[in-house]
């Protein structure tokens, strides 16, 4: 997949790391991670409270997300919501399978359920 400002996923962009970027750098939580195929942007979910993801996607015109969930290897396109199959990305392909979920456990909320989108 390719667009007209470069391709859509780049199987060599590494994870910016093991949780969403922006949550972190606020102190926040996330529920569930997924990764931009073009870059490597992590950012949580849209039922996570802050849904840094999609953004990303919308903002940057990386419209092709993955999850960075263990066990889970499904390619999302945010333009028309169609789920299929990608390459294989460089680095890390989840989390730590030691990180909590949602996560990080320190920062989550005991209701942290009526937090959700």
């Amino acid at each position: 997949m390719t667009s007209s400002d470069g391709p859509e996923i780049d199987p060599h962009a590494q994870p910016s790391g093991t949780g969403c970027r922006e949550c972190d750098a606020a102190g926040g939580w996330w529920f569930h991670l997924r990764r931009c195929a073009a870059c490597g942007h992590i950012g949580c979910c849209d039922s996570s409270p802050s849904q840094h993801a999609t953004r990303h996607a919308r903002e940057q015109g990386h419209p092709i997300l993955t999850s960075f969930e263990p066990g889970e290897d499904w390619f999302f396109d945010d333009r028309d919501g169609t789920v299929g199959h990608g390459p294989v990305l460089a680095g890390a392909q989840n989390h730590p399978e030691d990180q909590t979920v949602p996560g990080p456990a320190d920062r989550v909320p005991a209701d942290w359920q009526r937090h959700l989108n």
